[in-house]
């Protein structure tokens, strides 16, 4: 149905799309709007605005995953960006992670409906999971889109990660700020950040200004790490 306006789009964005996956692209956004009139998965309704601001959004940010990666998406809600980065990186693995049971039950139910056997989801709290040991400092590559702040989102994320593992946080234009008052807990968590990326989206009416914060994983994550969500939410690292 949106084939041919998700590969315009991707390609002006200079995100790669093939024309199986622009399909598969299209399928994954007829499921996301159907599903979005009876449960809550995106504020977003207009299919274009879907195409530039969740689509393409991701498919740049996919660029940054490392080859043959084993990924965690943390908080992944509607399926973002675990769709696209599943769909866009055939490469990868993908595993996405929401607290909450129907969110997960629509990407199992879709990723099977798609296709897609390099995508699954786990139905956990992320500070629960990062204590079990088949989790904890297991993944490659571990992203996370409009979840938290900087400051909360590195101890939900950075304990699932290897040492030499990469953290993609999606972040919108106040991207430093948020780096800014997160480094201390980073340095603690066992990571670094590598480098910001920044870009705008192009295609739509008003320029969406967008950043990719890519922390590399340095060294292991102090056992104590991460605290329950009260207490990280309450008192940041």
């Amino acid at each position: 149905m949106y084939t041919e306006t998700i590969k315009t789009v991707l390609i002006q964005n200079n995100v790669p799309v093939t024309t199986p996956q622009a399909e598969r692209l299209s399928r994954y956004l007829t499921e996301l709007l159907e599903t979005n009139q009876t449960m809550n998965l995106t504020a977003i309704r207009d299919p274009e605005e879907a195409i530039l601001k969740h689509l393409a959004d991701c498919g740049i940010c996919a660029a940054a995953i490392p080859p043959k990666a084993d990924l965690l998406d943390v908080g992944s809600g509607a399926g973002l960006p675990a769709f696209p980065f599943a769909i866009l990186r055939p490469d990868i693995k993908v595993t996405a992670l929401d607290s909450t049971g129907k969110k997960a039950d629509f990407i199992a139910e879709t990723a099977k409906k798609l296709e897609l056997p390099n995508l699954r989801a786990i139905c956990r709290r992320a500070e629960d999971l990062a204590k079990d040991r088949s989790y904890r400092e297991r993944y490659t590559a571990v992203s996370a889109r409009a979840v938290a702040r900087m400051n909360v989102l590195s101890e939900l994320c950075l304990p699932f990660l290897k040492v030499g593992g990469v953290f993609l946080a999606m972040k919108s234009r106040l991207a430093d700020e948020e780096l800014a008052e997160a480094l201390s807990g980073i340095g603690t968590l066992g990571g670094k950040p590598r480098e910001t990326r920044r870009f705008s989206l192009v295609g739509g009416e008003e320029e969406a200004e967008r950043c990719l914060i890519l922390v590399d994983k340095r060294a292991h994550t102090p056992p104590q790490f991460p605290r329950v969500y009260t207490r990280i939410a309450a008192k940041p690292l």
